[in-house]
């Protein structure tokens, strides 16, 4: 590239609009200030070696940081074609040429960009692979309700940090297929999802029962399962449902489906976040969205403790009124899920499934007695037991 070469590129990503968050990530800007030819060379060099460090996270290439980048821009262009608003040509125009701009950069060589260095040792390089920015996002804008936009984009699972929504790195991929038994169970928790991606109505569950049997991994293999039909995980812990409001507001408008998680969930009788629940499972304005549900798990049927002293009149003169809202939290889901304890039937079946599964090579019978040997060690059967045992041959 010629130095004026240089200088367009730098005046043309400099008037960039529709994508101009892009530019505040650390790696555009080590770009464009290399772009720079008012610097010195020592300065563009190291602005250089800063850019390319950047791209660590993108496997050093540069052609995958921008579509990390254009991806999941958060902008007036892909937030109006969610929503299904008119979009001004001036903005379609605009976007277009910038998503051109962006193809080019993609097919840069390390070399291009040296050439105008009064400098005759080898630079940093980086990889980049040409891309067509303009189909790619012309497809996604066709298809935002599965592919999602913003940091909806970047991942499948999420959870809730300082009230802001991040992405779950080493997000978990578990499989319907990898669980054995429980069929009935979990494909009451798909249909219901399936409900919620085909805008029906779909309720609020509770999994429930024994520790071990899969509820957690029942809702995760589910987000997985229709993920690429647009369906989103968000986590969120009991002691940030005060949050929940903030949540709902946050994903309102998005044409994604969204999972509200809740795991592990109980409560004391004097909980503060026990209302904040209750008015989500309810339908309160401020704390529903018709485009979430939320799916909760819990050993307990009674998700709300109650102790023998609660029992006595104490001091609430309608206690009998208080109790009862107490016990009846979770008959306020629409649908809960049983996930009984396997009976010695099962938990072998799943022992002997999950053997065959790692290629244990154990005669069945002994493999039966070992099992059960487990199992009585661990204080019950489940398939989580079932797992740790096998895991404990390997």
């Amino acid at each position: 590239m010629t130095e004026q070469q240089i200088y367009e590129l730098s005046c043309r990503l400099g008037s960039i609009t529709v994508f101009r968050n892009i530019l505040e990530t650390p790696t555009m800007k080590a770009f464009c200030g290399f772009l720079d030819t008012e610097k010195s060379t020592k300065e563009r060099i190291s602005l250089f070696g800063e850019f390319v460090y950047s791209l660590a996270d993108d496997n050093y290439s540069f052609s995958d940081f921008l579509c990390r980048a254009v991806y999941t821009d958060e902008n007036k262009y892909i937030v109006s074609a969610a929503q299904k608003a008119e979009i001004p040509t001036v903005i379609s125009d605009n976007a277009r040429a910038e998503l051109e701009l962006f193809t080019s950069l993609s097919r840069l060589d390390s070399a291009d960009l040296w050439s105008t260095l009064d400098f005759k040792h080898r630079l940093p390089r980086f990889a980049n692979t040409a891309t067509d920015f303009v189909g790619t996002y012309e497809n996604r804008l066709k298809n935002v309700d599965k592919l999602g936009y913003g940091i909806f984009a970047s991942a499948i699972m999420f959870r809730v940090e300082n009230e802001e929504i991040v992405p779950v790195k080493s997000a978990d991929k578990v499989d319907e297929n990898v669980f054995v038994g429980y069929e009935d169970e979990r494909n009451q928790v798909f249909e219901n999802t399936e409900a919620l991606i085909d805008g029906r109505n779909a309720a609020n569950v509770l999994l429930f029962g024994d520790a071990g049997t899969g509820k957690s991994s029942t809702v995760k293999a589910c987000v997985n399962r229709y993920a690429d039909r647009g369906v989103r995980l968000i986590e969120v812990r009991k002691d940030q449902l005060f949050s929940l409001s903030h949540v709902m507001g946050r994903i309102a408008d998005n044409p994604l489906k969204f999972i509200i998680f809740i795991d592990d969930l109980s409560f004391n009788k004097n909980d503060d976040c026990f209302s904040m629940l209750k008015a989500a499972l309810e339908g309160s304005a401020s704390a529903k969205s018709k485009n979430a549900v939320i799916y909760a798990t819990s050993n307990r049927r009674h998700i709300v403790k109650e102790s023998f002293s609660d029992r006595g009149a104490e001091n609430d003169v309608h206690h009998s009124d208080t109790v009862q809202e107490l016990l009846s939290l979770s008959d306020r889901f629409g649908l809960t899920v049983y996930f009984e304890r396997p009976n010695k039937a099962l938990y072998l079946d799943i022992v002997h499934t999950l053997a065959e599964r790692h290629g244990i090579n154990v005669e069945k019978e002994r493999l039966d007695v070992l099992a059960e040997a487990f199992a009585l060690k661990k204080g019950s059967r489940s398939p989580r037991a079932a797992e740790q045992f096998i895991y404990s041959l390997l």
